[in-house]
């Protein structure tokens, strides 16, 4: 005190200040533009929320900030929901914000515009990197909730088209906080494998909060980096999500992405089975010409044969008719040495005859057994038969612990199978 004059330091008026601004204003709203935008390296922003005629200065704490589905920057207007303090050391009040919401855009429809701004200008939508689906996968990778509805979706349309295929299964949650970084991981684990041809990432339907994992940075970027096909399914046909864009191809729900990713069992069956017609037809049709023209030429033979046994005996019987008619005995005698003369005739002709059919008919029986599947075995060749007794064409026809049994030239081997792998050891011959 001096004199009647009341005196206040800067702080004792200062602290009066801010007990009375804090009293009266604990909780408000304000609308304003952001500009000085700055964030730092502790995680805290500071800003001006501003209008035609005023500024507040703001301050947006780390942990306040990490809750922002959308990225603040100048020049955007936003509602801010906080408390006014009193900085002292400046003199300085300010607001401590604890929500920020852009007007116009809601916060995720700005976060989702923003990302997809960002990611299409870094290239990863653009259709020069989108890859091919496998025609025949024979492993598929799917990252999805493992209780959910569109898991089984996806595994009954596989199995109604092709039920053989592999199929691994990276279970993670799919919406939720924590959910993003999860569907990456899944992501990441299954092209760690190696041997996965395709991935499908995606859920069911919901609401866009529900679906917002899918349109995180974090999956994005997992998506991308994938070395396997991606095909994003999320949700029903109407819902679009950031990974619809990077993926390699997008479908409109999960049973759709079942369908794409594997061709109809029956198609791949028939074109097997016409190929396997046609080479049946090109195996035995020359096989039922042989043996048609074999036939026709041992039937030939036998003609001739016959023939010329008719016309000998004929022969013979003119010359027994002639030495009977003659009755002096040299007739007789010279008749008898013409006789001898034609059968031994007879017999060259016959023997003749013979030889020349037989080897004939050897020359067409050896072309018809060098066609046979036993002179093949004869070769020092096998055929193998599967548990089934089918014949194995394929390694992957049987499996390792399986017995089969060996055909040989010469008896059988029963086997067990060890190991059956792709690559085609052949022996030198």
């Amino acid at each position: 005190m001096t004199g009647e004059r009341a005196v206040l330091t800067v702080a004792a008026l200062t602290e009066q200040l801010r007990a009375l601004l804090e009293d009266r204003f604990p909780a408000v709203w304000v609308e304003g533009e952001i500009s000085n935008f700055r964030l730092y390296g502790s995680g805290h922003a500071y800003f001006t929320l501003k209008d035609a005629e005023a500024q507040l200065r703001c301050v947006l704490f780390r942990n306040r900030g990490r809750r922002l589905r959308f990225e603040p920057a100048d020049g955007l207007s936003v509602m801010a929901f906080g408390s006014v303090e009193v900085y002292a050391q400046r003199g300085e009040y300010q607001l401590v914000v604890e929500l920020l919401e852009p007007r116009g855009l809601g916060a995720l429809q700005l976060a989702f515009a923003q990302l997809k701004a960002r990611l299409q200008a870094e290239g990863l939508f653009d259709a020069a990197r989108k890859r091919e689906l496998p025609r025949f996968p024979r492993k598929i990778g799917i990252v999805t909730s493992p209780s959910g509805a569109a898991l089984r979706d996806m595994l009954r349309v596989i199995g109604r088209r092709f039920g053989e295929l592999s199929i691994v299964i990276a279970g993670c949650r799919v919406q939720g906080e924590g959910a993003a970084a999860e569907i990456a991981q899944a992501i990441r684990d299954l092209n760690a494998l190696g041997d996965v041809d395709v991935l499908i990432v995606g859920r069911g339907g919901g609401s866009l909060e529900d679906l917002w994992a899918f349109n995180e940075e974090v999956v994005a970027r997992a998506i991308a980096a994938s070395t396997a096909p991606v095909i994003s399914a999320v949700g029903h046909e109407v819902d679009v999500t950031i990974a619809d864009f990077v993926a390699d191809l997008r479908a409109p729900t999960p049973s759709a992405a079942a369908e794409l990713v594997v061709r109809e069992k029956q198609a791949v069956l028939d074109a097997l089975a016409d190929l396997r017609q046609r080479l049946d037809r090109a195996v035995t049709r020359p096989l039922r010409d042989l043996a048609r023209r074999v036939d026709d030429g041992v039937a030939r033979l036998g003609r001739g044969m016959h023939g010329e046994l008719r016309r000998v005996a004929h022969r013979v019987e003119l010359a027994r008719r002639a030495l009977g008619a003659a009755s002096p005995f040299a007739r007789v005698t010279g008749g008898r040495h013409r006789l001898e003369r034609l059968d031994a005739r007879l017999r060259g002709e016959l023997a003749r005859a013979h030889d020349h059919a037989r080897h004939r008919v050897g020359a067409a029986v050896a072309r018809l057994d060098s066609l046979s599947p036993l002179a093949v075995l004869g070769r020092g060749y096998s055929l193998t038969l599967g548990p089934a007794r089918r014949i194995v064409r394929s390694w992957r026809d049987v499996g390792a612990g399986e017995d089969v049994r060996v055909l040989l030239h010469e008896g059988s081997l029963e086997c067990r199978v060890t190991a059956a792998r792709e690559q085609d050891d052949r022996p030198h011959v």
